[in-house]
């Protein structure tokens, strides 16, 4: 059964500096701390990597991000994967559980995700499926 659920998050980016020795200016890095309230009620910590283009309105990111806590009750973590581009100023956002990530209660979780703000809040919605089809 895939089950659906929203809720508010808090989300903090820092600034990370460039890996020495490879790299290219042109791509910064963020450390990734999260705060998920509501039916998924976790913390998510993961990295970044976002380039901005001479076009206003158009650049691309990518994240890989490691959510702990319980989702509608079951305990344990899970991995998303972001990919992100603004095409002048049109989005397109896909956010997906990494296959086989889950652990614990939440061992086999499969789904996506979606963000969207509301002024200057964010929010989740979240589309998963626990593999005991509860």
């Amino acid at each position: 059964m895939t089950r659906r659920i929203s809720g508010p998050f808090e989300v903090k980016l820092t600034p990370q500096a460039p890996a020495e020795g490879f790299g290219d200016p042109s791509v910064g890095r963020m450390a990734i701390d999260k705060a998920y309230s509501g039916d998924l009620e976790a913390t998510g910590k993961g990295e970044m990597l976002a380039t901005q283009t001479a076009v206003p309105g158009s650049a691309g990111y990518v994240a890989l991000e490691r959510v702990s806590g319980t989702l509608c009750g079951r305990a344990g973590s899970f991995s998303i994967q972001h990919a992100g581009i603004m095409n002048r100023g049109a989005p397109t956002l896909s956010i997906t559980v990494v296959p086989d990530s889950g652990t614990d209660e939440l061992a086999g979780l499969s789904g996506t995700m979606a963000i969207r703000m509301e002024g200057k809040a964010h929010f989740y919605d979240f589309e998963f499926t626990f593999p005991d089809g509860d």
